[in-house]
């Protein structure tokens, strides 16, 4: 396991992948929309992991009401692991609470599932798969 990328939700995608660009002095942070979470998301590459910049694409979005609640800001963490749905399994029988019980789709063709902050001292961990294609 090992750590992937750090999401930050923000409210004008645009605006932050410039601020970023700048901040970690790289050129250009891709966008990309995952139309059923509901988000646009820019990933900036720093050294052996990324920072994930969410936008809501919809008010119903979860990002959407966690910037409603909380403002912009760390949104989660995510681990990158070789089989997701063995660390599902492992980590529901430790006792952990799961947001997706099956991993879904993620930005970049990833497979990926949440932990629920109740379980994790508040902080939202997401675990991604890398899809062999």
């Amino acid at each position: 396991m090992k750590l992937s990328h750090a999401g930050i939700a923000v409210k004008n995608l645009n605006e932050a992948t410039k601020l970023f660009s700048k901040l970690f002095h790289v050129q250009h942070i891709p966008i990309e929309e995952v139309a059923d979470q509901k988000v646009r998301v820019g990933f900036c590459h720093v050294g052996n992991a990324s920072v994930e910049l969410t936008e809501a694409t919809a008010p119903d979005s979860p990002i959407a009401k966690f910037i409603e609640k909380r403002g912009e800001g760390v949104h989660h963490l995510s681990f990158e692991v070789d089989d997701i749905e063995s660390e599902l399994v492992r980590l529901k029988s430790e006792g952990f609470q799961l947001i997706d019980e099956k991993p879904r789709i993620g930005a970049g063709g990833y497979l990926i599932a949440f932990l629920h902050p109740k379980s994790t001292n508040g902080v939202l961990i997401e675990l991604s798969q890398k899809q062999n294609k």
